[in-house]
């Protein structure tokens, strides 16, 4: 938009700001100019607008006379005090609601303002938001700290936004953040940034990231989204939907959205027509609640948005430099915006050559659950908060317990152990806070303040992925500290079980060389629930089945897509975390009677007495009581690798009897478009029953590769039920016999040239097993997440010592990759 020249030259248009006039507009102005010449033309929309500068803020200082008794009222205060913090905030505020602004700045804001409007004449609707000169800085935000007001439409309401916005930067929360981080009061000014409304009150908007912000994964966009305008997202007053997007093959042209998590989203923030406020909250239909407010489209468009402005952003500052930005949707256009954006200042900040690990050593009554914020674990006695007239009362060292927090409780915040909400996303003002604080926090419980009573000893752990939960009284826990510089890395590789797809993102934070075992029943079981047959044929379903499948799927009306996806974004959670190393997915393993147990499954699984020896792995892929569920199986996979770019996937088939039963499920993979050897597609046999080790070379001609099962092979080497506890004293993977067996295929794997690991507990339990595969020369030992740091140091030992023995022997040993 073009403007005159001859304005007022305390207003600045977004189009002639850059993010260098941070000391001119505020960080948050700064960085919409920035957006809106540089970003505009290569398509991220941004709404146009203007600045009210921050020597404009001076000069209604000085014309109010209000310097001086700002600096009265502040002198001698005591942050720790919040009473007298709350008194000398308020006098402040009235002062500056009660002075009148200059009236040459006056008629340039309402000038300014109609220039806005379209159709000319008309009153434009438009958000008026705080931008403090010292915000959005590397070290500290002060973002959210200072008011918006959305939906401001006249010249009286204009200039009554602007007043309040410069008398909220002496809101309590503002003058304790600045005291706490060091920045003196004539150090920090306010700008106004006056902008177009985004009619999201009509369709949805939301809060992203593009860094994970609770681990520091840099490769993952994070966008939270609910109907209505943004404020009920970034306040926590609601529970939104969340999506996680792949960057690198987003970037490469594909569609990676890894993760969809349907929220609640119980209210929506809207234009209040005809009333007597602004905006007002009104009830979500259960229609609207029960599905997604954006569809896939917007998601990938924000995520592209997202790397564009992050790109931009790492240039000019020239590191990388993630971003914290906001959207809105236009429902009466269906156009996207950005209508903020600033660096994280959380994530981007931790030290990356360490790594602080938390785990529960023991598990005891879970109360609530919800969205984990963070990784650590807090306890101590709850303080259940009903709302903010008992803020006086809490204590240091206990864990705040409320509805939802607000900017004016970030003072009480700082005292806390850890918080838990009953509303919020992972997005929303508890959750940010808390980050920054470097407290645990779990949000969006819906009942955490009924079943945690006020003065009862509880522990809040956010250290088990995405679901955070609180435990019933003060449980052990530990801390280890890792120094990830010191830690070399074996020619050996070693990689990770991993089944949780929520904890990936941490997971991949440890050294490793990818995934040796991703396994999918960790995912159908908790993520999907139901028999995949039972969606195939939900028509012939009893009604308890129906009701059951219906609450799990709602949004779906093609109730096998639920599986496919719900599967695929589980894995893709996991094959992203750890992308571009190989991520190795075992096929289904379920036994007969564990399929049985799911939701619709008795149906279609004949009862076994040994389900350990009958009906599993790949003797169900192609047998026609199950070839339809595997198909799901497979359609899932292909979404993550074609869909998603995801190509290192890889695949294993478990429990394969015989040689021609892998070809039948070689056979049955391609029919389903998964041909090995396209793009890259290896196909991997679980090594886990003696045929695969007497057949060795012929199963070798089958498949890439081979992965020890050694589990399976020692129960069916010794004749040993593992699930006996009467036998259970005969269950040893180091007998001789086992260890012949793996000894034995290791150097057929290696003659026919094919890769050869291990995904059995043994070398996470026994560091001399770990030291016996390193001398046969395995080429990867794949442990559970716990025994990876410590087995990889017993696995640099194994080969220095290999190569004492080496250099001390006129025979050349064989390598160990």
């Amino acid at each position: 938009m073009a403007h005159d020249t001859d304005r007022h030259p305390q207003i600045r248009w977004f189009g002639e700001l850059g993010i260098d006039d941070v000391p001119l507009v505020g960080g948050k102005n700064a960085s919409l100019g920035e957006m809106y010449r540089a970003l505009v033309p290569l398509g991220v929309r941004i709404p146009d607008g203007f600045a009210v500068t921050a020597e404009a803020y001076r000069t209604f200082l000085t014309h109010g006379r209000l310097k001086d008794r700002i600096s009265e009222f502040l002198h001698g205060l005591d942050t720790g005090n919040l009473e007298d913090l709350r008194r000398r905030g308020h006098a402040i505020r009235h002062a500056i609601l009660a002075a009148d602004l200059p009236e040459d700045l006056e008629q340039a804001l309402i000038a300014s303002y109609d220039r806005l409007a379209d159709p000319p004449g008309s009153l434009p609707d438009v958000a008026v938001r705080s931008s403090a000169t010292a915000e959005d800085l590397p070290d500290a935000s002060f973002a959210g700290q200072q008011e918006t007001f959305l939906n401001v439409q006249g010249h009286r309401a204009l200039l009554d936004a602007c007043k309040r916005c410069f008398a909220s930067l002496y809101t309590d929360r503002a003058i304790s953040y600045r005291v706490d981080k060091g920045y003196a009061d004539k150090d920090v000014a306010l700008s106004v940034g006056v902008q177009r409304m985004v009619r999201a009150d009509l369709a949805a908007s939301g809060v992203m990231f593009s860094i994970d912000t609770e681990t520091g994964f840099p490769d993952a966009v994070l966008i939270n989204a609910a109907y209505g305008l943004g404020e009920n997202v970034v306040q926590g007053s609601i529970n939104p939907d969340e999506f996680y997007v792949f960057k690198p093959t987003l970037k490469q042209g594909c569609r990676p959205i890894l993760q969809k998590t349907l929220g609640s989203k119980e209210f929506k923030l809207i234009y209040d027509v005809g009333g007597t406020r602004m905006t007002r909250n009104v009830p979500v239909p259960p229609d609207d609640r029960g599905r997604f407010s954006i569809d896939d489209d917007d998601i990938l468009t924000l995520a592209r948005w997202a790397c564009i402005i992050e790109d931009h952003y790492s240039a000019k500052r020239g590191r990388p430099t993630p971003m914290d930005m906001e959207w809105a949707k236009d429902g009466r256009t269906g156009e996207l915006f950005i209508v903020q954006a600033r660096p994280e200042t959380v994530q981007s900040q931790k030290q990356t050559d360490a790594l602080e690990v938390y785990h529960l050593k023991l598990q005891g009554h879970i109360l609530a659950t919800g969205r984990s914020v963070g990784e650590k674990i807090g306890q101590g006695p709850a303080r259940v908060v009903k709302d903010a007239h008992q803020l006086h009362e809490f204590r240091d060292g206990e864990v705040l317990v409320t509805d939802k927090t607000d900017p004016d409780w970030e003072p009480t915040m700082k005292k806390a152990a850890a918080i838990v909400t009953n509303r919020g996303g992972r997005t929303c003002h508890a959750a940010i806070v808390s980050r920054e604080l470097g407290l645990p926090a779990i949000v969006g419980t819906s009942n955490g303040t009924k079943m945690v009573r006020d003065g009862q000893e509880v522990t809040v752990s956010c250290a088990e992925g995405e679901v955070g939960r609180v435990f019933e009284g003060l449980l052990p826990f530990e801390v280890r500290h890792i120094d990830l510089e010191e830690l070399k890395r074996p020619r050996t590789k070693v990689m990770m079980n991993v089944g949780n797809p929520e904890e990936a993102f941490r997971l991949s934070m440890i050294p490793n060389d990818g995934v040796g075992l991703a396994r999918l029943e960790f995912i159908i079981a908790n993520a999907i629930k139901v028999h995949p047959v039972a969606l195939l044929e939900y028509d012939w379903q009893e009604p308890d089945v129906k009701t059951q499948i219906d609450r799990l799927t709602a949004g779906y009306d093609e109730k096998p897509r639920f599986f496919v996806d719900r599967l695929a974004q589980g894995v893709a959670m996991i094959a992203s975390a750890f992308y571009p190393k190989d991520v190795i997915v075992r096929l289904s393993d379920f036994k007969t009677n564990e399929y049985a147990d799911l939701i619709g499954g008795r149906a279609y699984e004949p009862h076994e007495e040994n389900p350990m020896l009958g009906f599993r792995g790949a003797s169900r892929y192609y047998d026609p009581r199950y070839r339809d569920g595997f198909a799901l199986e497979c359609r899932a996979m292909r979404k993550v690798r074609d869909e998603m770019g995801l190509t290192n996937l890889k695949l294993m088939i478990p429990f394969c009897r015989t040689v021609e039963e892998g070809r039948k499920v070689i056979a049955e993979l391609a029919r389903h478009g998964l041909v090995q050897g396209e793009q890259g597609l290896e196909v991997y046999v679980m090594c886990e029953i003696p045929s695969n080790v007497i057949l060795a070379e012929q199963f070798a001609e089958i498949f890439d590769g081979f992965s020890i099962g050694s589990n399976d092979l020692t129960q069916l080497t010794l004749g040993v039920d593992r699930d006996s506890e009467i036998v259970a004293h005969l269950f040893d993977e180091r007998d001789e016999a086992v260890m012949t067996m793996i000894a034995r295929v290791i150097r057929a794997a290696r003659d026919r040239g094919r890769k050869i690991g291990i995904c059995g507990q043994a070398p996470s339990d026994y560091p001399e097993f770990a030291r016996f595969l390193v001398d046969q020369g395995i080429d990867s030992i794949s442990l559970n997440p716990d025994a990876v740091l410590k087995t990889t140091v017993t696995i640099l030992e194994a080969e220095a010592s290999q190569a004492d023995r080496a250099a001390s022997s006129p025979i050349p040993a064989i390598s160990a990759t």
